[in-house]
């Protein structure tokens, strides 16, 4: 089971409206994924050169990094409207069809988790994507008959966090693939430096760069810590927002200098004190923590990943010498000579 976790990267219910107040409507106002803008800036303009719809986008990577975000931006340049929905939400080809025919000359229609479409409803996507059309059977046994029906052009934006799970079909048909990355400090900066004036309220350097680098480079983590770094603000600090102020709020917040909280915390302990440092099954490890498999992988793992605390081997997880530092555990011995031969294991494979 998920809990809400101020430093989640999934959407939670207290990020409705204050989320939306914070997100840029222009390419210009996005700040970090440089090459993604710059990419997709020159798609735009040859789109609307030749009066065309722009080319159907696949936007990949972990959650909270701006896919919902920037498909707004595509159809906010592009002078278009979009229509949202997400993979889960289409239940037949009927509804997909539906919002389809729905669409207007050279609108976007953005699916998230698009990796989680049912195949029936992916088939209606196949035609539609490519032809611009949709095939409807008319009638039933030997006197069913296609009718086919011609769509207005338009953009699918995809949004999935496990481009892995898309079938070739369905991937192959998207124009180009985009994969969002972790943020840099700097851009981490500049977004809470935004998002604070559009809240109202003073932030210095020194408090904007704290709150950044306990995000896990992710701008929804960053906007939702501000916002609780503010109320903080508000209630001790007299409204303005500097280090001592961040560090006091964020520390209440369970939120340590690498924005790890409790969970992060227990993970690693279960896989150190548990497992003896591992290696250790993604089912078992789950099972000690009391998480599903999928939500170890796709929400825990990644920045720990990231931050190098933890490997995947063959074998399963285990947990580094920098993990064992950052919780103030002596590293075994053991656990070298261990990694020594997974190391080897590596090297064996790769000769193969």
């Amino acid at each position: 089971m998920i809990t809400e976790r101020v430093v989640g990267p999934e959407e939670q219910m207290e990020d409705d409206g204050q989320e939306l107040s914070l997100r840029p409507r222009k390419l210009s106002e996005y700040i970090g994924q440089d090459k993604i803008k710059d990419r997709v800036r020159v798609s735009i303009e040859a789109a609307q050169a030749r009066e065309e719809c722009l080319d159907h986008l696949l936007l990949y990577g972990p959650p909270g990094l701006g896919k919902t975000t920037l498909a707004n931006i595509v159809a906010n340049e592009m002078g278009v409207k979009i229509r949202v929905t997400s993979g889960p939400a289409i239940e037949r080809p009927a509804d997909m069809a539906s919002m389809l025919t729905g669409l207007g000359p050279n609108d976007v229609l953005f699916i998230d988790e698009i990796h989680r479409i049912n195949r029936a409803v992916e088939e209606v996507l196949y035609t539609a994507m490519e032809d611009f059309a949709i095939d409807i059977i008319m009638g039933k046994g030997h006197g069913a008959r296609s009718l086919r029906l011609a769509l207005p052009p338009f953009t699918l934006v995809g949004a999935t966090t496990r481009p892995a799970l898309l079938s070739s079909p369905l991937r192959d048909r998207f124009g180009d693939t985009f994969r969002l990355e972790f943020y840099d400090i700097q851009p981490m900066k500049e977004i809470i430096t935004r998002a604070a004036s559009i809240l109202n309220i003073d932030i210095t350097d020194e408090g904007a760069h704290e709150i950044a680098s306990r995000s896990r480079g992710t701008p929804r983590i960053a906007n939702r810590l501000l916002r609780r770094v503010r109320d903080y603000a508000e209630v001790r600090a007299n409204r303005v927002i500097d280090l001592q102020t961040s560090q006091e709020a964020l520390a209440r917040q369970g939120v340590d200098e690498l924005g790890l909280d409790e969970t992060d915390r227990r993970l690693l302990r279960s896989i150190i004190e548990n497992f003896d440092g591992g290696p250790v099954g993604l089912d078992t490890l789950a099972a000690s923590t009391s998480e599903e498999a999928d939500t170890v992988m796709d929400v825990y793992e990644p920045y720990l990943l990231t931050l190098g605390f933890i490997q995947r081997t063959p074998r399963g997880r285990m947990a580094t010498r920098r993990a064992y530092e950052h919780l103030g555990i002596a590293y075994p011995e053991r656990a070298t000579i261990i990694q020594e031969h997974q190391a080897s294991l590596w090297e064996d494979e790769d000769s193969e």
